[in-house]
């Protein structure tokens, strides 16, 4: 079973998430300063770094860039709601993901699960990339497009032929903003005139398919007043 590293000042919060861990069938390690979390990732002795920003001696964000010198172990941070900053910088400096504080420990421990699978899957490599096999990986998305067949951490999901092609469009322009009628011209090849909503309906459907939380994803991110694209909380 995987070693899971809660590194936190808070000792209170450290315990109950040791306890949701344990539930789960989870070995843990605690740590109460980010140079202590370093340490134990030094020593190689876990699987996946929980990590708070906010700590005594050495922070999240130090921490973070120091563990990611030693080793690409995944790392989720734990982050105050009103943190935006704090996500961004830390998916910049190689996090792998963000769980917001009041967190859902239901949410935590898929997060948790999700983030080991796609490492062992990936071997830590992020990102996306296509390979020889024509499969385009983005995070814990594969897509294989031989085959039409879309796994989400290694756990192969269903979808209409539509969602499918809206997907492959996103996956296959990384980073790029496809506006509702962009969408409409790519994949259904008709004038885009009024059809707008159906292009919402059917990422909401993805969504609901792809991310863990689909009220905050990570894979297909709006891009207020212009369209949609894949990437940006996913890193």
């Amino acid at each position: 079973m995987s070693t899971v590293l809660v590194a936190d000042d808070d000792r209170d919060i450290v315990n109950a998430i040791c306890i949701y861990l344990k539930s789960d069938g989870y070995d843990t390690i605690k740590a109460y300063n980010g140079a202590d979390a370093v340490d134990i990732v030094r020593l190689g002795k876990c699987d996946l770094v929980l990590l708070d920003v906010m700590m005594p001696v050495m922070d999240g964000i130090e921490a973070m860039t120091e563990i990611r010198k030693l080793s690409n172990v995944p790392v989720i941070f734990l982050t105050a709601k009103a943190e935006d900053t704090d996500k961004i910088l830390g998916l910049n400096v190689g996090a792998d993901d963000y769980v917001t504080k009041p967190f859902n420990p239901v949410e935590l421990l898929a997060r948790v699960k999700s983030a080991l699978r796609r490492y062992q899957i990936l071997g830590g490599a992020g990102g996306m990339n296509q390979n020889a096999d024509n499969n385009l990986y983005c995070g814990g998305l594969c897509l294989n497009d031989s085959e039409k067949r879309l796994t989400v951490d290694g756990e192969e999901v269903s979808l209409t032929p539509t969602e499918y092609d809206i997907l492959s469009l996103l996956m296959r322009n990384q980073g790029k903003v496809f506006s509702p009628k962009d969408i409409i011209r790519e994949v259904w090849h008709e004038d885009p005139c009024g059809q707008e909503n159906a292009v919402a309906v059917h990422i909401r459907h993805l969504r609901e398919k792809i991310e863990i939380n689909p009220s905050d994803p990570r894979y297909i991110v709006m891009v207020w007043g212009r369209g949609y694209k894949i990437g940006g909380n996913n890193g």
